[in-house]
């Protein structure tokens, strides 16, 4: 095993542990206040560069790495929080909060 793909796994294992706690608060909180959107889309942009490195590695050598799948269940995590955070802006919108 390549200790570099481990620590990279290991890295988007403790990203990933994180996004469910956000997406409890997000559904509980019902409110965009103290969240930022640029800033998910930023891991967002992120994540599809490590997917997009995952691919280039693949197409040279034939070999998928583990860690793409993290990359993949990550980035579905994270657009989760950001559909919520549409539905919570419209519900500050009727509320009267923003």
């Amino acid at each position: 095993m390549d200790i570099a793909v481990l620590c990279e796994t290991i890295m988007l294992i403790t990203f990933g542990c994180s996004w469910p706690f956000n997406i409890a608060k997000s559904l509980k909180s019902k409110t965009t206040l103290g969240k930022s959107l640029y800033f998910e889309l930023i891991i967002e942009v992120g994540y599809c560069f490590g997917i997009a490195a995952k691919l280039i590695i693949f197409n040279r050598t034939g070999v998928l790495q583990y860690s793409f799948w993290f990359y993949i269940l990550d980035i579905l995590l994270v657009l989760t929080d950001i559909c919520l955070y549409f539905r919570n802006y419209k519900i500050d919108k009727e509320m009267g909060r923003i």
